[in-house]
């Protein structure tokens, strides 16, 4: 028999906010964390706008000599990661480590890290890099950290499926706790790519929105004058938890872990499937998996990156998914607002999801002024929307045709 599993613990690094509950203030004021960028010279690109959290201080949860000693996407995973503990007031200490683990995605690790030691290695030769070059730029420095931080020796490992990685992390924590393979896992996502590495091979193969003079209209998924997506940087990490486990803490649930669905395109290394069908299939696999129908889905927080051919396909893949009942959905992309921040926005857009079950509001869709006539579904515009929302999904595709999808519901503690 299968284990449910619930959501425990919530915690963030957006550059809109670091704090769950401020950012979703955030997001339903319609503000945008996207700005001319600050953590570059961004004089040099011919982009010079993201989601850089610019005012980002890693003290706040390391000592200046552990900051130095790990690359800033391991910084953003450890201050979210100790975020959703603390939230979910679980004391590790108190339990088995070997059943508790860490499962965090990325799509690029330390490229920080990376780009500052190629550097040196150029100008001053291979004697002066640094002795923690991989340790700090490796994949899995971000989930290693946290497990070092808490103690947890079960499971772990990191995902990289581009920007699914997130949710493929979710997804594999959410099987492994419901196949009784662990009680607790923090899982999620960490990215910090807003590099000059990173804005260049973006910018270059002309993904990224140029809207320079205009950064916080630049994002504007499913709208007609959409021109890509905006890079940003960020972690979304949360604590899953076997149902039993979590009740017999006397901890507050968040949410239930419903369903989870994955597939490949397998057709083109950038470019989604057109019709769709990559993502169609994990959508429909993310409901077999929850024993779930179309219409039992009330929300969905789109993929919704603002590229000409991914809305298109992400809508596409909606309609065949949901047939009639995807015009009956509420749509929405928070990526309009924080920009995309690649292998943790899956982490980040759960969060959201999750506050947006709780509160019955369905986040909006800014800079939607003029509708592509191929995005006809209601993307929620520009303003947020009251409505009860019981069970809703997540979206995440990815570059190399990754496509992945999470269901979470409302815990009803007097139903369970």
């Amino acid at each position: 028999m299968k284990r449910r599993v619930v959501v425990t613990g919530l915690g963030v690094v957006t550059s809109l906010s670091q704090e769950v509950d401020a950012l979703w203030d955030q997001v339903l004021a319609g503000e945008s964390g996207i700005h001319l960028l600050e953590v570059v010279d961004r004089s040099r690109f011919k982009v010079q706008f993201g989601g850089d959290v610019h005012d980002w201080d890693p003290t706040f949860y390391l000592t200046e000599k552990e900051a130095k000693r790990v690359d800033r996407f391991s910084q953003f995973a450890i201050a979210a990661g100790s975020d959703a503990v603390e939230h979910a007031g679980i004391d590790f200490d108190a339990m088995d480590p070997f059943r508790s683990g860490v499962i965090l995605g990325s799509g690029i690790g330390g490229l920080n890290e990376f780009e500052s030691q190629h550097t040196r290695l150029v100008m001053k030769g291979p004697q002066r890099v640094s002795p923690l070059t991989i340790p700090k730029l490796m994949l899995n420095a971000g989930g290693c950290n946290l497990s070092i931080r808490f103690g947890l020796r079960g499971v772990n490992y990191s995902v990289a499926s581009a920007c699914a990685s997130a949710t493929n992390a979710m997804g594999d924590a959410f099987h492994m706790i419901q196949h009784g393979g662990a009680e607790v896992i923090v899982t999620g996502g960490s990215e910090a790519a807003v590099t000059p590495m990173g804005i260049s091979g973006f910018q270059n193969m002309r993904a990224l929105s140029t809207r320079n003079d205009e950064p916080t209209r630049a994002s504007r998924p499913f709208d007609i004058d959409r021109d890509g997506f905006v890079l940003s940087e960020g972690a979304g990490i949360l604590v899953f938890e076997e149902l039993e486990h979590a009740k017999a803490r006397g901890v507050e649930i968040q949410a239930e872990v419903l369903g989870f669905g994955m597939s490949c395109d397998a057709s083109h290394i950038t470019q989604p499937n057109e019709q769709g069908i990559g993502a169609a299939k994990a959508m429909s696999n993310a409901l077999e998996s929850g024993d779930l129908c179309p219409t039992d889905i009330d929300y969905i927080n789109a993929h919704g990156t603002s590229t000409p051919l991914g809305d298109k396909a992400e809508t596409a893949a909606l309609k065949s998914v949901f047939g009639d009942h995807a015009y009956n959905l509420s749509v929405s992309s928070t990526k309009s607002q924080l920009g995309h921040s690649l292998g943790a926005s899956g982490g980040i857009e759960l969060v959201l999801s999750i506050k947006a079950v709780q509160n019955g509001v369905v986040p909006p869709t800014i800079n939607l002024e003029n509708p592509d006539p191929d995005c006809d579904l209601d993307y929620t515009p520009n303003e947020p929307r009251q409505r009860k929302l019981n069970i809703v999904m997540s979206n995440s595709f990815g570059f190399g045709g990754h496509n992945a999808s999470i269901i979470v519901g409302r815990y009803d503690r007097n139903g369970d």
